[in-house]
């Protein structure tokens, strides 16, 4: 959601002290605060608020004042810096005395459907107490961002947010595991969601702060969130910010942005591929010289560590492990550019779509500029076993940008034109997929990598 946030503020007070908050996320960078859902009265100076974030160390975070003091807190031990993966988390809170909980069970918090019991800090509410969380007249909720002064917004995706007032549940009235594949998923809330719970989905791109619950509690949408089709039950590939590289770019859009930044930046898929077909579209949105360039690099090449190497420029007879294109048309393999070329250069805006082909004898990987196709080259057999995607961006020509599509349907905040699918329908690209060719998602990979 990045600089966006939803925001509301109930016109009654109920159900203070029991309530669920249930989300699934994706996170898209680590090491700052990001804030995923607060609420706080306004009219006390923050005398009475609650946060619930990431800290800047990774951790899980929860807090609550009341009269200016702690009353709630939780920090986990366990850190959570995997970009690549979505996570479902319930935050369970009933300090009624008609719930009855014991005083070290008021604040529950799962992950993944198993309780969280490590906290470097764990302070639990006393009896009865009121949280300003979601449910009280008058005290505004952001989610995505901080409803007071704090500015630490949320980076990352977010799926199926329930909010639950009057009633802590556990994880598994949102959640369950599949039994085919023994991972956690979502599953449909049946209870009641109180007179201020919600359910936000995002199925309306048009309206995405809509309340689905029945209560008619909708929010109102601050900036441009953006829809996308990475979900909990089947993961996009994105730009991979915690590969070992000589230099991070600037990642942008939910890791499928990269810009230079005056280093040699390196930015690789996160889902390496051994066999299957697969489809991707890249946006040259800023070209710099001849920068970025585009192409696949082995898995484990410890070449992107290099801070003068450019994708294809390592020599190695046997095994070179780099073929990137160049805007210039130039294709690099093993330090030389006569491996190939396209029949036209590429400028700022044009979309570089690459076919790679992991089945045939000999692989292949197809360029194609704008939905034409420009030529194909074979490929080595990748050294340690698979490739990566991959663009590069040399330190002379830090302003260059590329914008990714590995099925979302966007590049950048700009969605798609056509909205063409992919041979399994569930990737939607700017041009024509070549037939028998598939996004980078879960789902394809399950069928494709382990038929």
């Amino acid at each position: 959601m990045a600089s966006t946030k939803l925001t509301r503020t109930p016109s009654t007070t109920t159900a203070v002290d029991a309530w669920t908050f249930s989300v699934w996320l994706k996170r898209s960078s680590t090491g700052t605060s990001h804030d995923i859902c607060s609420g706080r009265n306004n009219t006390d100076g923050g005398n009475n608020q609650s946060t619930f974030s990431f800290d800047a160390n990774d951790n899980l975070y929860f807090d609550v004042y009341n009269g200016g003091s702690i009353v709630v807190k939780f920090i986990t031990n366990r850190k959570f810096r995997d970009l690549n993966f979505w996570y479902h988390i319930v935050l369970d809170f009933d300090s009624s005395t008609a719930g009855a909980r014991s005083a070290s069970d008021r604040m529950k918090v799962w992950v993944n459907g198993i309780r969280e019991t490590s906290f470097s800090t764990e302070v639990q509410s006393g009896a009865d107490q009121e949280t300003n969380f979601c449910q009280q007249n008058d005290c505004p909720i952001a989610i995505g961002a901080n409803s007071g002064l704090r500015t630490a917004t949320y980076n990352g995706l977010m799926s199926h947010i329930n909010y639950v007032a009057g009633v802590g549940y556990p994880a598994s009235y949102f959640g369950e595991t599949d039994a085919t594949t023994g991972i956690w998923k979502p599953k449909g809330f049946s209870g009641s969601y109180g007179t201020n719970g919600f359910f936000l989905k995002f199925e309306n791109s048009g309206s995405m702060g809509t309340d689905s619950s029945g209560n008619g509690n909708n929010f109102t949408v601050n900036g441009t969130p953006t829809q996308t089709v990475d979900n909990p039950t089947n993961v996009f590939a994105t730009l991979n910010p915690l590969l070992d590289v000589y230099a991070v770019g600037t990642y942008s859009n939910g890791n499928l942005g990269l810009t230079g930044t005056g280093s040699t930046n390196f930015g690789g898929c996160s889902m390496p591929v051994s066999k299957g077909k697969w489809y991707v579209e890249v946006k040259a949105t800023t070209v710099s010289g001849s920068y970025p360039i585009i192409g696949v690099i082995d898995a484990q090449s410890s070449k992107r560590r290099d801070d003068t190497y450019f994708v294809g420029a390592d020599i190695n007879t046997n095994n070179p492990s780099g073929f990137a294109v160049f805007s210039n048309g130039d294709i690099y393999h093993n330090n030389s550019n006569s491996y190939g070329n396209l029949t036209t250069t590429y400028t700022s805006g044009d979309i570089i779509g690459m076919a790679l082909d992991m089945d045939s004898a000999t692989k292949t990987l197809a360029f194609y500029k704008n939905g034409t196709l420009e030529t194909t080259i074979n490929l080595d057999d990748p050294p340690n076993g698979s490739y990566i995607f991959c663009s590069a961006i040399y330190a002379t020509a830090s302003s260059a940008k590329a914008d990714w599509n590995f099925g979302n349907g966007y590049f950048g905040t700009t969605a798609v034109s056509s909205a063409t699918t992919d041979e399994s329908g569930l990737g939607i690209f700017e041009y024509t997929v070549p037939s028998g060719y598939y996004a980078l998602c879960t789902k394809n990979i399950n069928e494709q990598e382990y038929a």
